[in-house]
Protein backbone atom coordinates (compact mmCIF):
# COMPACT_ATOMS: atom_id res chain seq x y z
CA UNK A 1 0.00 0.00 0.00
CA UNK A 2 2.84 2.38 0.83
CA UNK A 3 4.44 1.73 -2.56
CA UNK A 4 1.15 2.63 -4.26
CA UNK A 5 0.83 5.80 -2.23
CA UNK A 6 4.43 6.83 -2.98
CA UNK A 7 3.92 6.15 -6.69
CA UNK A 8 0.77 8.29 -6.74
CA UNK A 9 2.57 11.13 -4.98
CA UNK A 10 5.52 10.86 -7.38
CA UNK A 11 3.14 10.79 -10.38
CA UNK A 12 1.15 13.75 -9.00
CA UNK A 13 -2.04 11.63 -8.77
CA UNK A 14 -1.83 10.47 -12.42
CA UNK A 15 -2.88 6.79 -12.24
CA UNK A 16 -1.22 5.80 -15.54
CA UNK A 17 2.11 7.34 -14.52
CA UNK A 18 1.85 5.73 -11.08
CA UNK A 19 1.33 2.32 -12.70
CA UNK A 20 4.46 2.81 -14.84
CA UNK A 21 6.44 3.82 -11.74
CA UNK A 22 5.29 0.69 -9.89
CA UNK A 23 6.12 -1.57 -12.86
CA UNK A 24 9.62 -0.07 -13.12
CA UNK A 25 10.13 -0.55 -9.39
CA UNK A 26 9.07 -4.18 -9.76
CA UNK A 27 11.62 -4.71 -12.54
CA UNK A 28 14.39 -3.24 -10.40
CA UNK A 29 13.44 -5.49 -7.47
CA UNK A 30 13.29 -8.54 -9.76
CA UNK A 31 16.70 -7.75 -11.28
CA UNK A 32 18.25 -7.52 -7.79
CA UNK A 33 16.78 -10.87 -6.81
CA UNK A 34 17.58 -12.66 -10.11
CA UNK A 35 21.02 -13.75 -8.93
CA UNK A 36 19.73 -15.38 -5.76
CA UNK A 37 19.64 -19.17 -5.71
CA UNK A 38 16.31 -20.97 -6.00
CA UNK A 39 16.18 -24.35 -4.27
CA UNK A 40 12.50 -24.73 -3.51
CA UNK A 41 9.28 -24.48 -5.48
CA UNK A 42 6.58 -26.61 -7.01
CA UNK A 43 5.93 -29.07 -9.77
CA UNK A 44 2.39 -28.58 -10.99
CA UNK A 45 0.20 -30.29 -13.52
CA UNK A 46 -2.82 -29.29 -15.52
CA UNK A 47 -5.12 -31.44 -17.62
CA UNK A 48 -7.38 -29.44 -19.90
CA UNK A 49 -11.11 -30.14 -20.16
CA UNK A 50 -11.62 -33.09 -22.48
CA UNK A 51 -8.32 -34.62 -21.37
CA UNK A 52 -6.59 -33.91 -24.72
CA UNK A 53 -3.90 -31.51 -23.41
CA UNK A 54 -1.72 -31.92 -20.32
CA UNK A 55 1.07 -29.82 -18.82
CA UNK A 56 3.79 -30.43 -16.24
CA UNK A 57 5.80 -27.42 -15.06
CA UNK A 58 8.53 -26.80 -12.50
CA UNK A 59 8.64 -23.32 -10.98
CA UNK A 60 11.29 -22.59 -8.36
CA UNK A 61 11.60 -20.04 -5.58
CA UNK A 62 14.03 -19.48 -2.72
CA UNK A 63 12.12 -20.86 0.27
CA UNK A 64 9.40 -23.35 1.13
CA UNK A 65 7.56 -20.49 2.82
CA UNK A 66 6.93 -18.89 -0.58
CA UNK A 67 6.38 -22.28 -2.24
CA UNK A 68 3.46 -22.85 0.14
CA UNK A 69 2.07 -19.33 -0.39
CA UNK A 70 -1.31 -19.19 -2.17
CA UNK A 71 -0.15 -16.34 -4.42
CA UNK A 72 2.82 -18.41 -5.60
CA UNK A 73 0.57 -21.42 -6.18
CA UNK A 74 -1.84 -19.25 -8.18
CA UNK A 75 1.05 -17.97 -10.29
CA UNK A 76 2.20 -21.54 -11.01
CA UNK A 77 -1.36 -22.51 -11.97
CA UNK A 78 -1.51 -19.52 -14.34
CA UNK A 79 1.72 -20.73 -15.95
CA UNK A 80 0.26 -24.21 -16.54
CA UNK A 81 -2.82 -22.62 -18.12
CA UNK A 82 -0.60 -20.42 -20.30
CA UNK A 83 1.38 -23.40 -21.54
CA UNK A 84 -1.78 -25.38 -22.28
CA UNK A 85 -3.39 -22.49 -24.16
CA UNK A 86 -0.44 -20.88 -25.97
CA UNK A 87 1.74 -23.94 -26.65
CA UNK A 88 5.22 -22.42 -26.20
CA UNK A 89 8.20 -24.52 -27.24
CA UNK A 90 10.81 -23.19 -24.79
CA UNK A 91 11.00 -21.05 -21.66
CA UNK A 92 13.14 -18.22 -23.06
CA UNK A 93 14.80 -17.10 -26.30
CA UNK A 94 18.11 -18.39 -24.93
CA UNK A 95 16.62 -21.89 -25.11
CA UNK A 96 15.83 -21.82 -28.84
CA UNK A 97 18.29 -24.24 -30.49
CA UNK A 98 20.81 -22.55 -32.80
CA UNK A 99 19.81 -24.71 -35.78
CA UNK A 100 16.14 -23.77 -35.37
CA UNK A 101 17.05 -20.10 -35.13
CA UNK A 102 19.24 -20.34 -38.26
CA UNK A 103 16.37 -21.99 -40.14
CA UNK A 104 13.93 -19.25 -39.07
CA UNK A 105 16.40 -16.57 -40.23
CA UNK A 106 16.80 -18.35 -43.57
CA UNK A 107 13.03 -18.58 -44.09
CA UNK A 108 12.50 -14.93 -43.15
CA UNK A 109 15.31 -13.78 -45.50
CA UNK A 110 13.91 -15.87 -48.38
CA UNK A 111 10.53 -14.17 -47.98
CA UNK A 112 12.04 -10.73 -48.69
CA UNK A 113 14.57 -11.72 -51.33
CA UNK A 114 15.68 -8.98 -53.72
CA UNK A 115 15.51 -6.08 -51.26
CA UNK A 116 18.58 -4.16 -50.06
CA UNK A 117 20.56 -6.04 -47.38
CA UNK A 118 19.90 -3.44 -44.65
CA UNK A 119 16.14 -3.75 -45.31
CA UNK A 120 16.37 -7.55 -45.32
CA UNK A 121 18.24 -7.48 -41.98
CA UNK A 122 15.58 -5.29 -40.34
CA UNK A 123 12.72 -7.42 -41.67
CA UNK A 124 14.44 -10.64 -40.55
CA UNK A 125 15.00 -9.12 -37.09
CA UNK A 126 11.32 -8.16 -36.86
CA UNK A 127 10.20 -11.63 -37.94
CA UNK A 128 12.50 -13.23 -35.36
CA UNK A 129 10.98 -11.04 -32.63
CA UNK A 130 7.51 -12.26 -33.67
CA UNK A 131 8.83 -15.84 -33.64
CA UNK A 132 10.17 -15.39 -30.09
CA UNK A 133 6.81 -13.99 -28.98
CA UNK A 134 5.15 -17.12 -30.31
CA UNK A 135 7.48 -19.89 -29.10
CA UNK A 136 9.11 -18.46 -25.93
CA UNK A 137 6.96 -18.72 -22.82
CA UNK A 138 8.42 -15.62 -21.17
CA UNK A 139 7.72 -13.47 -24.24
CA UNK A 140 4.16 -14.63 -24.90
CA UNK A 141 1.22 -12.37 -24.14
CA UNK A 142 -0.40 -13.54 -20.90
CA UNK A 143 -3.67 -15.31 -21.72
CA UNK A 144 -5.44 -13.57 -18.82
CA UNK A 145 -4.17 -10.07 -19.75
CA UNK A 146 -2.78 -9.59 -23.27
CA UNK A 147 -1.27 -6.24 -22.24
CA UNK A 148 1.36 -8.14 -20.23
CA UNK A 149 3.91 -10.77 -21.16
CA UNK A 150 4.62 -13.78 -18.96
CA UNK A 151 7.92 -12.09 -18.08
CA UNK A 152 5.95 -9.03 -16.86
CA UNK A 153 3.78 -11.27 -14.69
CA UNK A 154 6.86 -13.09 -13.37
CA UNK A 155 8.63 -9.82 -12.57
CA UNK A 156 5.58 -8.52 -10.70
CA UNK A 157 5.34 -11.76 -8.72
CA UNK A 158 9.04 -11.54 -7.74
CA UNK A 159 8.45 -7.99 -6.49
CA UNK A 160 5.26 -9.00 -4.67
CA UNK A 161 6.65 -12.09 -2.93
CA UNK A 162 10.16 -10.74 -2.36
CA UNK A 163 11.98 -13.78 -3.70
CA UNK A 164 13.59 -14.82 -6.93
CA UNK A 165 11.27 -17.03 -8.97
CA UNK A 166 12.39 -19.13 -11.93
CA UNK A 167 10.26 -21.01 -14.42
CA UNK A 168 12.68 -23.91 -14.74
CA UNK A 169 11.09 -26.23 -17.32
CA UNK A 170 7.88 -27.62 -18.69
CA UNK A 171 6.44 -30.36 -20.85
CA UNK A 172 3.19 -30.05 -22.78
CA UNK A 173 1.43 -33.11 -24.14
CA UNK A 174 -1.35 -33.11 -26.68
CA UNK A 175 -3.18 -36.19 -27.87
CA UNK A 176 -2.17 -37.01 -31.44
CA UNK A 177 0.91 -34.76 -31.66
CA UNK A 178 4.10 -35.99 -33.28
CA UNK A 179 6.40 -37.59 -30.71
CA UNK A 180 9.61 -36.57 -32.51
CA UNK A 181 8.37 -32.99 -32.85
CA UNK A 182 8.43 -30.06 -30.54
CA UNK A 183 7.73 -31.93 -27.30
CA UNK A 184 11.32 -33.22 -27.13
CA UNK A 185 12.82 -29.76 -26.67
CA UNK A 186 9.93 -28.20 -24.77
CA UNK A 187 11.02 -25.94 -21.99
CA UNK A 188 14.11 -27.86 -20.89
CA UNK A 189 16.19 -24.89 -19.81
CA UNK A 190 16.22 -22.42 -16.95
CA UNK A 191 14.95 -18.88 -17.06
CA UNK A 192 15.02 -15.87 -14.82
CA UNK A 193 13.06 -12.63 -14.99
CA UNK A 194 16.00 -11.07 -16.82
CA UNK A 195 16.11 -13.86 -19.43
CA UNK A 196 14.04 -12.11 -22.04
Amino acid sequence: MMDCKQALVEAQADLEKAEVILRKKGQIIAAKKASREVKDGLIASYIHIGEKVGVLVEVNCETDFVAKNDKFKEFVKDITLQIAAANPLVVSRNDVPADVLAKEKEIAAAQVKGKPQNVVDKIVEGKLEKYYQTVCLLEQAFVKDAEKTINDVLTAKVAELGENIVIRRFVRYQVGEEIAGKSESAGKAESTPAAS
